[in-house]
């Protein structure tokens, strides 16, 4: 028996995420190239302008204390750990995003609204950890076929 790997569409590779943090990677790999070197410390305001989210709370998202906040903004660049979760969280605001077809209020909204899928959590809240992250975008993806959760 031979396995099969089919190659994503031409719009799936196009599309890797970071767009609401202005990394504008080329593909999958340049991607993760991105956030092994930290994202620059700018890539939080893209997103608190793109999310309408304050910087504190990004920070307590991406589980950046203040005191490191200020210490990465003085050195303009975010951790690798801190750069993956940034990303986590920005991958989830624009799937919510898509999901409210473009509208950011009603995105934020319901990503800031307890969730009886997410055992009363907030989409936000959930997505702190990759698991969770995982679990919001699989809820997003179910709400867009139409299966009631």
């Amino acid at each position: 028996m031979s396995t099969t790997f089919l190659k994503p569409s031409r719009a799936r590779r196009a599309r890797v995420g970071g767009s609401s943090l202005g990394i504008a990677a080329s593909g999958l790999h340049d991607l993760i190239s991105r956030v092994e070197a930290g994202f620059p410390f700018g890539a939080i305001e893209k997103f608190r302008k793109a999310s309408g989210l304050a910087v504190g709370t990004i920070a307590g998202l991406v589980l950046i204390p203040e005191r490191t906040l200020a210490r990465r903004r003085a050195t303009g660049r975010l951790s690798p750990d801190e750069s993956e979760r940034l990303l986590r969280i920005a991958t989830v605001f624009e799937k919510a995003l898509d999901l409210f077809e473009g509208d950011v209020v009603a995105a934020r909204r319901w990503l800031s609204t307890p969730k009886r899928a997410l055992d009363g959590a907030t989409p936000l809240n959930f997505a702190r950890t990759e698991i969770g992250g995982r679990e919001v975008e699989a809820l997003i993806g179910r709400l867009e076929h139409g299966v009631f959760s």
